[in-house]
């Protein structure tokens, strides 16, 4: 099948390189021709593993492409993706300039029938609009269909080729068809490809990560709670999570959730409800609580130097909000590291992947090293933000020789409490500074 995906950010990106990775012939269009210029340079603009390898082998075989022609895109494809950005305005809603610009132009290049699939996140109500504006534009015949993503940055790749169902939303039978024959690859053991209208398709993306940025915001409230009451907040969430009908999935308690999803789709709901008149208490209070929970960590730090880390130096391993991405957008570490350098402490921060990132967000006030153990020289305290793997075991004995003081605040729970007492340092977690 041909193919087009309009927008190379990271959904449009995973998507178009899964499909080619099932013979279709693909390609990916953007306006932004310095993107488009790495890409067919061989490099790529967005860090998720094993996705630059599958990019190099289908363009070898000429299954995918990557151009600024986004008209010609459009007239040589039978469906069309359209995966651009939806930023979240300054009172939750998402921007729908750039969706509605790509269904402009695809109104615009008709050239026979076309099946226009929304793969952005977008509010109840966008199928309707893009096909609305298409239809403004042609007499051409067209389906839109609302086909959400559910990725997680870090396993996008186990997520789109293994998914734990496929959401469709379509009225016509014919778009529903397309659809499923796409994504039959992907569905062999039998995992559900669900058929059901375009607003129930574009609600069930938001209301996913609603509950699970819920689950979050809860559990991260029980940790607080149990740093005031003197309870272990990892036999709390044993407890918790053995109970069949929660499960242990999103019952971590740490430094807040960032991210493109979760913060987004969180207020875009909150915006959806005050636009039909219904206040949403429990995702305002979900959205309150995460805004608290980062910085969290911070109290604990001021509480342990007395209010005062002028001078102070920290380590802190890990920027990006969650392991196996670069991404920064609302990472914790921001507000973490934001609020100590207004205290007047001095930073110095590693990670994996998110380097570069953190220095488009903080410049040149914090220093970067890519060694863990050089951002330990020296420091006052090490704040763990990222439970990157590379994090989990270090040389206590080392670290603890390295550090001007053996103090380790855990904004993730990586650590064995007791472990790390054991060797000599003072530790602060999220929850469990009982030392139970």
């Amino acid at each position: 099948m041909r193919i087009a995906v309009i927008g190379t950010g990271y959904v449009g990106l995973v998507v178009g390189t899964c499909f080619a990775e099932t013979g279709n012939t693909i390609v990916c269009a953007d306006v932004d021709q310095k993107k488009i210029d790495l890409l067919n340079g061989g490099g790529i603009p967005i860090y998720e593993p094993g996705l630059e390898e599958l990019i190099r082998r289908n363009v070898a075989e000429e299954r995918l492409s990557f151009t600024t022609d986004v008209a010609q895109a459009v007239k040589d494809a039978t469906v069309i993706f359209i995966a651009v950005g939806t930023p979240q305005g300054d009172d939750g809603s998402a921007d729908l300039q750039y969706v509605l610009a790509v269904a402009s132009t695809i109104g615009e290049n008709m050239n026979g029938y076309k099946l226009v699939v929304d793969k952005s996140t977008v509010p109840v109500g966008t199928a309707r609009k893009v096909a609305a504006t298409i239809a403004s534009k042609t007499s051409e015949q067209f389906d839109v269909v609302s086909n959400p993503e559910f990725l997680k940055e870090g396993t996008a790749l186990d997520d789109f080729m293994k998914p734990d169902r496929v959401v469709i939303g379509a009225d016509d039978p014919r778009a529903a068809e397309i659809m499923r024959e796409l994504y039959a690859p992907f569905v062999r053991t039998n995992k559900p490809i669900l058929i059901m209208d375009p607003e129930s398709a574009e609600l069930t993306k938001y209301a996913a990560n609603s509950l699970l940025a819920t689950r979050i915001s809860f559990m991260n409230e029980i940790a607080q709670l149990c740093d005031r009451v003197g309870a272990s907040f990892s036999k709390v969430r044993e407890g918790i999570g053995t109970d069949a009908r929660l499960g242990t999935s999103f019952l971590f308690a740490g430094v807040g959730y960032g991210g493109s999803c979760f913060p987004k789709d969180v207020r875009a709901v909150a915006k959806t409800a005050r636009d039909h008149d219904f206040e949403f208490k429990i995702l305002d209070a979900v959205v309150d609580v995460n805004e608290r929970q980062k910085s969290y960590l911070v109290e604990k730090v001021m509480r342990h130097y007395g209010g005062d880390v002028a001078g102070k130096r920290f380590a802190v391993w890990g920027l990006s909000f969650k392991p196996r991405t670069d991404d920064m957008r609302e990472a914790p570490s921001l507000t973490i590291i934001n609020a100590l350098l207004a205290a007047g402490a001095t930073i110095v921060a590693t990670d994996p992947e998110a380097i570069e990132e953190a220095k488009r967000h903080l410049g040149d006030r914090i220093g970067y090293t890519n060694k863990p153990m050089e951002a330990a020289d020296g420091a006052n305290a090490l704040l763990l933000l990222t439970e990157w793997n590379e994090f989990r075991n270090p040389d206590f004995d080392q670290l603890k020789g390295r550090m001007q003081e053996p103090v380790i605040f855990d904004g993730r729970n990586v650590y064995s409490p007791a472990r790390v007492r054991e060797r000599g340092f003072t530790y602060y977690g999220i929850g469990n500074d009982s030392g139970k």
